[in-house]
C-alpha cells in the first residue's frame, strides 16, 4: 500500500469524529455511572428525558446529562430513535451487553483491563468525544503545557471541523476535563470540587501531571495493560481498516487510531503482548515477512476479537 494512500486513510479517519464538545457538563466519568446509566437505560429507554431522572439516577440534573453523555461516549449505549413528543430514546448497544449486562464480562467494573477496553472504545471512530479523539489519534506530544494541549485542539477543530460551532470556552472545559480524566496529580487542588473527584481512569497510568499545568504521556510498557486487551485492539483495528489477514508492526503502532497510538504502546511493548497471546490463542500469529513484523491472524478479526475477548473474562472470572 503506497504512502499515498496510507496518508489518505489517515486523514479520512481524523474525520470520524463528530464536532462535540463540552457535552459532559465539566464532570469527567466517575466511579458507577455507567453502570448505572446502562441498567436504567435498559430499564427505560426515554430515562433521560424523565422529569424525575435525578431522583431515579441518584444525582443531580447536570450529572443526568453527564451520564447519558459518558454513557454513549463508551459506545454502552445507542441512540433508538425519537419519542413521539419528548426527544431522543436509547437501547443497550452490543458492547454494553456483553461489558455490563448483569451476566456481562465485567458488570461492576472490577478489572482494570475493563477500563482498558472503555478506553478503546471511547477514542473508536465513530466519536462523539472529539476532544479524546484528538487527543489520543492525532496528538502526538509526549510532553506538554495545558496552552500547548488548547492551540492544538483548536487547530483540529479548525482544519477537520470548520463548520462546528464550538467557542473556545467549550473547547477549554474539554481540555479541562481530558486532563483531570486521565493526568495523575491534575486534581489535587485546594479545596475539593465536584468535578475534580479523582477518575477511574487515572488508575491506566497513561498520563501524568509532574508541575503546575504540565503533562506527560508515559510511553511504553502499561502494567495494567492486559496483553489480550492489546491484541483484541489490534484485531479490532484491522476488522475496520485491513482487507487482509496481517497487518504491518509499524501501522499497529504509529497510525492514527491504531492500538500503538491509543495506548501510547513502544515496539516491544506491544510484540510482547502479541507474542503472549499468540502462545495460547493459536488463531493470531506474529512473524517476520521480508523483514517487516507483522501480526497475522487465521478468520474474521471481529469474531476473533470477540472470542478472545470472552476468553479472557472466562479466565479471569
Amino acid at each position: 500500500m503506497s504512502d499515498a494512500v496510507l496518508n489518505k486513510q489517515s486523514e479520512d479517519f481524523l474525520r470520524q469524529a463528530l464536532p462535540v464538545f463540552a457535552r459532559h457538563e465539566t464532570f469527567h466519568p466517575r466511579f458507577g455511572w455507567l453502570k448505572k446509566g446502562y441498567d436504567r437505560t435498559k430499564q427505560d429507554p426515554a430515562i433521560f428525558l424523565q422529569q424525575d431522572a435525578p431522583v431515579t439516577l441518584g444525582v443531580g440534573k447536570n450529572m443526568v446529562n453527564a451520564i447519558r453523555y459518558w454513557t454513549q461516549a463508551f459506545k454502552l449505549i445507542e441512540e433508538a430513535g425519537e419519542s413521539e413528543s419528548k426527544g431522543t430514546e436509547y437501547l443497550p448497544s452490543d458492547f454494553g451487553l456483553n461489558l455490563l449486562d448483569d451476566n456481562g464480562w465485567d458488570p461492576y467494573l472490577e478489572n482494570l483491563g475493563s477500563l482498558w477496553l472503555l478506553h478503546w472504545y471511547l477514542v473508536k471512530p465513530v466519536s462523539i468525544a472529539a476532544t479524546w479523539y484528538f487527543a489520543f489519534n492525532a496528538f502526538s506530544h509526549i510532553e506538554f503545557n495545558s496552552d500547548e494541549f488548547l492551540k492544538e485542539l483548536s487547530d483540529f477543530r479548525t482544519l477537520y471541523f470548520p463548520r462546528a460551532n464550538a467557542v473556545e470556552a467549550s473547547l477549554k472545559k474539554d481540555a479541562n476535563c481530558f486532563l483531570r480524566m486521565y493526568a495523575e496529580g491534575a486534581s489535587n487542588k485546594k479545596g475539593v470540587r465536584e468535578e475534580s473527584i479523582d477518575s477511574p481512569f487515572i488508575q491506566l497510568g497513561l498520563m501524568q501531571s509532574h508541575r503546575s499545568h504540565h503533562y506527560q504521556f508515559n510511553i511504553g510498557y502499561k502494567p495494567t495493560l492486559p496483553p489480550e486487551i492489546i491484541v483484541f485492539a489490534c484485531l479490532d483495528f484491522a476488522a475496520m481498516y485491513s482487507t487482509g489477514q496481517t497487518l504491518k508492526l509499524d501501522s499497529l503502532l504509529f497510525k492514527p487510531g491504531s492500538p500503538g497510538f491509543v495506548f501510547r504502546l513502544n515496539e516491544a511493548s506491544l510484540c510482547e503482548a502479541i507474542e503472549k497471546v499468540a502462545r495460547k490463542f493459536k488463531q493470531v500469529q506474529y512473524s517476520e515477512a521480508a523483514g517487516l513484523l507483522q501480526l497475522s491472524f487465521q478468520g474474521d478479526p471481529k469474531t476473533l476479537g470477540h472470542k478472545l475477548l470472552n476468553r479472557y473474562y472466562k479466565e479471569q472470572a
